[in-house]
C-alpha cells in the first residue's frame, strides 16, 4: 500500500484509533455480508406480483414468510451490533462522533420506522417488510463512515498552522449546513407522510417516510472536508518540500474542492427529495442514492490528489510534478 493513501495508517496513529478503525472494518464487512443474503431472501417478494397461476403464487407466499423470519433473524445482528455506533450517537453518548446530532438522528429514525412495521408484519404473516433496505442502509452508512474515518485518520496532524485553522473552519461549515439540512429533512418527511397517509395512498406513507429518513443522512457532507484534507497530505508526503507560495495554492486549493463536495453532495440530495417525496424512490433506492453521492465525494477527493501538480506550469520552462508518481 502506498504511504500516501486514504487507506494507509499512520505510524503514530494511537492504539485506541487502531482498535476503533478495525471495530468499524468488522462492522461494514457483516453489514455487507447480511445485507447481500437478505437481498436474496427478499428475491421471491419481487417475483409475486409477475405470476398470476394461484399455485405458484401459494408457494411463493409461503417461500415468503419463511425468507422474512430468516431476513428477521440476520437482521437483529445487524441492529445490535453493526449500527451500534448509530445508536450511541442517536442517545448523545459517544463523544467520539462528532457528527450525532446532524448524522445519527435521521438514520436511527429512519431505522426503527423501517425495522417495527417489517417485524410486525413478519410475526402477523402479511405486510411490507423492509429489511433489504435496512440492512442495505446500515452497510452504506458504515461505507461512508468508514471511508471518512480513514480520510481522517489518514489527514493525521495538520500541514501547518494556517491549515489547521482553515479545516477546522470548513468543518465548523459543514455540521451547520449538515444540521440545517437534516432539521429541513426530517420536518418534510413527517409532512409528506401524512399527507400521503391522508389524501393520497395510506399504504404508501410508510415507504415515504423511511425513504426521505435514509436520504436526511448526510454523510457525504461530512466526508467532504476529511476527505479533501486527506488529499492534501497525500499531495504533500508525494512532492518534494513545497515553498509557501506552493502551500498557499495547495490550501486555497484544498478550501475549493471541499466547497465542491460539500454543496455538490447537497445539491444531490435536494434533486432528490422532490422524487422521494412524489413516491417515486423506495426505500432501498434512497440508500444507493445515499451511497453514490458518498463514494462521488471520495471519487472527487482521489482525483484533486492524482492530478493535482505542483509546481510552476510547464509551459513557463518549469517542470510540473504530479503528485501521484512523485
Amino acid at each position: 500500500m502506498k504511504p500516501a493513501s486514504i487507506f494507509s495508517i499512520p505510524n503514530d496513529l494511537g492504539a485506541q484509533e487502531r482498535l476503533q478503525r478495525r471495530h468499524m472494518l468488522a462492522r461494514l464487512g457483516l453489514a455487507w455480508l447480511v445485507m447481500m443474503q437478505v437481498m436474496m431472501f427478499a428475491f421471491p417478494g419481487y417475483l409475486r406480483a409477475s405470476y398470476a397461476d394461484p399455485e405458484t403464487v401459494d408457494t411463493l407466499d409461503t417461500a415468503i414468510i419463511v425468507m422474512n423470519w430468516c431476513s428477521l433473524l440476520l437482521t437483529i445482528p445487524v441492529l445490535l451490533y453493526c449500527a451500534w455506533p448509530i445508536w450511541r450517537g442517536f442517545v448523545g453518548q459517544d463523544p467520539a462522533d462528532a457528527h450525532q446530532r446532524s448524522m445519527n438522528w435521521p438514520i436511527g429514525l429512519g431505522i426503527v420506522v423501517a425495522f417495527i412495521p417489517s417485524a410486525v408484519a413478519t410475526f402477523r404473516q402479511s405486510g411490507e417488510v423492509y429489511f433489504e433496505s435496512i440492512a442495505m442502509f446500515v452497510a452504506f452508512v458504515l461505507t461512508a463512515r468508514y471511508l471518512a474515518l480513514a480520510a481522517r485518520q489518514s489527514a493525521g496532524a495538520a500541514l501547518d498552522q494556517l491549515f489547521d485553522q482553515t479545516f477546522r473552519s470548513l468543518a465548523a461549515a459543514a455540521d451547520r449546513v449538515g444540521l440545517y439540512f437534516v432539521t429541513i429533512q426530517i420536518v418534510l418527511s413527517i409532512v409528506s407522510a401524512l399527507v400521503w397517509y391522508l389524501y393520497i395512498d395510506p399504504g404508501h406513507a410508510l415507504p415515504v417516510l423511511v425513504a426521505l429518513f435514509v436520504m436526511s443522512c448526510p454523510c457525504a457532507m461530512a466526508m467532504a472536508v476529511p476527505s479533501a484534507q486527506a488529499a492534501a497530505r497525500a499531495i504533500v508526503l508525494g512532492s518534494p518540500p513545497l515553498s509557501q507560495q506552493a502551500l498557499v495554492a495547495l490550501r486555497a486549493e484544498t478550501v475549493s474542492v471541499a466547497r465542491r463536495s460539500l454543496y455538490g453532495s447537497l445539491l444531490w440530495h435536494l434533486l432528490m427529495i422532490p422524487f422521494a417525496m412524489a413516491g417515486l424512490v423506495q426505500p432501498w433506492l434512497a440508500a444507493i442514492t445515499m451511497l453514490v453521492s458518498s463514494l462521488a465525494v471520495a471519487f472527487y477527493a482521489w482525483r484533486f490528489y492524482k492530478n493535482y501538480a505542483v509546481g510552476k506550469p510547464a509551459e513557463s520552462g518549469s517542470i510540473a510534478i504530479n503528485s501521484s508518481s512523485a
